[in-house]
């Protein structure tokens, strides 16, 4: 086979593809990389499900607890080593397995970004400290004020997003919105993206057992280790922060539990709304034998790229 192909496995949270991967590395003897943004930092493996050992000698894995949580690290920085890992992979496989729930890293390492321009790395230290001192409100309403376009489209309770976009606007003397669309990078692989899913209410009944589970393996205690450094960046997430809320005495912990389960519930429906804006992706039920998903990927194989 000439054609060098990415298999991607995308879905909601709690809904298998760890598994998936595995099986499907396993069955054509190659490696996974994962695209998932909270399993890149080895401090927090509980709160962001990360594969067990057991998975992870299941086979080769690329891009788990590669990072800690004090480092900078972008998602621009993510494609450009991920596409230096996949060069060096396809030295040795036709195909690499490509897993993870973070609907933007997945679509860098796909599509390509578009081009921002570089940056004083002080814009974005004076924007964090504004966002602990003034909280997100006043950010977002400068964001509204400079960029209405991009402030529109976003998810504007993520912090990460409202900053990233203030940062070019103020540094750039530009709109957010102008650097996007602009011709992307040819990738000399191509692509075929398989979704895992379920009925909403199965899809929330996993998530529940899954934090249920977390809290059994030691969130609570890995959340409290992690609480002097609770303003990263990189623990601004979900599963830390309502955790710390209850360190802080502001909830209970049976409160702290349900308010993880009810955020979690409401990441995945937001991953679905994502992953289901790109038409190639072909959609399973996650209980699907995997027999079925292997004959759909062969076949697509010798139809498409042989």
């Amino acid at each position: 086979m000439k054609t060098k192909l990415l298999i991607s496995i995308v879905g909601p949270t709690a809904i298998g593809k760890t598994a998936l991967s595995i099986k499907l590395a396993q069955k054509f003897n190659t490696e996974i990389l994962s695209a998932d943004s909270r399993q890149f930092y080895k401090e927090i493996p509980i709160g962001t499900a990360a594969p067990s050992l057991e998975e992870l000698a299941a086979a080769p894995h690329h891009f788990i607890h590669h990072r800690g949580i004090e480092d900078d690290y972008s998602v621009g920085d993510f494609e450009r080593e991920a596409i230096e890992k996949l060069d060096e992979l396809f030295k040795e496989h036709d195909i690499i397995i490509l897993v993870g729930g973070s609907g933007l890293y997945i679509k860098s390492l796909i599509e390509g970004l578009d081009n921002f321009p570089e940056l004083d790395q002080e814009i974005r230290e004076q924007l964090n400290e504004r966002l602990e001192n003034e909280g997100l409100e006043p950010l977002k309403a400068e964001l509204k004020k400079l960029d209405p376009e991009y402030y529109n489209k976003i998810d504007q309770d993520n912090p990460h997003r409202v900053i990233r976009a203030l940062e070019v606007c103020i540094g750039s003397g530009k709109t957010f919105s102008s650097f996007l669309n602009q011709p992307k990078p040819v990738r000399n692989f191509k692509t075929i993206s398989i979704g895992l899913t379920a009925p909403r209410e199965e899809i929330y009944e996993r998530i529940n057992l899954r934090v249920d589970n977390m809290m059994d393996e030691g969130l609570l205690e890995e959340a409290q280790a992690l609480y002097p450094k609770r303003r990263l960046n990189a623990l601004n997430t979900v599963g830390y922060k309502e955790l710390f809320s209850f360190f802080e005495g502001r909830i209970n912990l049976e409160t702290a539990v349900e308010k993880i389960k009810m955020n979690t519930r409401r990441y995945a429906k937001r991953q679905l709304t994502w992953f289901r804006k790109n038409e190639e992706t072909t959609w399973f039920n996650y209980k699907t034998p995997f027999s079925e998903i292997e004959t759909f990927i062969k076949t697509e194989i010798q139809e498409k790229y042989t």
